[in-house]
């Protein structure tokens, strides 16, 4: 098990099956039931969902919200860039990553529109040695930085979607249960729920969890050495609060985890305290076979990219040939993959 490489993680994937777009009904998704231990499979729907929990079961959500983090700008010649706000730092200050950066300097200014320009304040490291990862300041009238975003900026949509965001992308590319800002990217898995859902699990007795973790780049940066245990995941921030501690530490009943994201805030917190505290931290836990789950004994994903850090975490939380041989009926079975695709509930 310790000499897995990269290409271990491959599977072959028709462009078709790529979900460019959400189904009208979020909890319509078809959804994948797997026995981790046996590798046994049955073809369900997300609304099914709460058939498999059980009073005092808890369900762990991500509350974080994907922010319109993509704007477009202009510099003074007139030459387009693109900016991608990573993370807020403090005072209007953002890491970014910008597309044709190279002739920017420090101290230059781009216009989005004549009520935001982008201050570039310094061009930093460059990540995994091709992206160059800058310090920018966002120059715009009144406090609201959400507001400013709100207006001028677009969702960032991932680029197998091939096509730019709508307005609709607001909502859907954000869960109904979203609430604090801070992510690039959305905790898929969750996009399935629907608020009648959340009203069953509760009306069953089911214990809900909130947890915050900002998705950045460290959720989606490709890997790129051929040994994983050299890939070095970047940092993202999560918060756990008392009553989520509470609830998992006293908890009767089994932990669903909806979403790597929630994985790897709980795996990390258990890992660093030995149980889950209320806290404000950074992780950048990397989580491949084999790996111990401390917290997680159920798992909602979606279906994820060939060679990503999260197949490789579905792949520890089942096994490398289990997951791979279900990816593969996934494929004949015309799921729906990734983002805006459909789900699989592992048991």
């Amino acid at each position: 098990m310790n000499d897995l490489k990269l290409s271990d993680f491959d599977y072959e994937l028709p462009n078709e099956l790529i979900a460019k777009h959400p189904l009208e009904k979020r909890d319509f998704a078809r959804m994948l039931v797997l026995d981790r231990k046996t590798g046994k499979v049955e073809h369900k729907h997300f609304y099914d969902f709460v058939d498999y929990l059980n009073k005092d079961d808890i369900v762990v959500l991500n509350n974080t919200k994907v922010i319109p983090a993509r704007l477009f700008a202009k510099k003074e010649t007139g030459a387009k860039i693109e900016v991608l706000l990573i993370n807020p730092l403090e005072n209007n200050l953002w890491n970014a990553i910008i597309r044709n950066s190279k002739r920017l300097k420090t101290g230059d200014i781009v216009k989005v529109s004549d009520e935001l320009s982008i201050l570039i304040k310094e061009k930093n490291e460059d990540i995994d040695g091709n992206i160059p990862k800058h310090k920018v300041e966002l120059l715009y009238e009144g406090t609201n930085p959400d507001e400013i975003l709100n207006k001028f900026g677009s969702i960032p949509l991932p680029p197998y979607m091939e096509r730019e965001a709508t307005k609709q992308d607001k909502e859907d590319y954000n869960t109904v249960y979203a609430k604090i800002s801070g992510s690039v990217a959305s905790p898929t898995a969750g996009l399935h729920f629907t608020n009648e859902i959340l009203e069953k699990l509760k009306q069953k007795g089911v214990k809900i969890a909130n947890i915050t973790l900002n998705v950045g780049l460290g959720t989606f940066l490709p890997v790129k050495c051929e040994d994983i245990k050299k890939h070095k995941m970047h940092s993202e921030k999560y918060t756990i609060s008392k009553e989520t501690a509470d609830i998992i530490n006293n908890k009767k009943g089994r932990v669903f985890c909806i979403g790597t994201t929630s994985v790897r805030c709980l795996e990390s917190c258990f890992q660093k305290y030995g149980k889950i505290v209320p806290t404000t931290d950074e992780t950048d836990i990397f989580i491949y076979p084999p790996f111990k789950f401390k917290v997680t004994d159920k798992l909602l994903t979606n279906f994820h990219l060939p060679k990503s850090t999260l197949l490789m975490l579905v792949s520890a939380f089942s096994t490398k040939e289990i997951m791979l041989d279900v990816y593969k009926k996934a494929v004949e079975e015309k799921y729906r993959f990734f983002s805006y695709g459909d789900c699989m509930l592992i048991l």
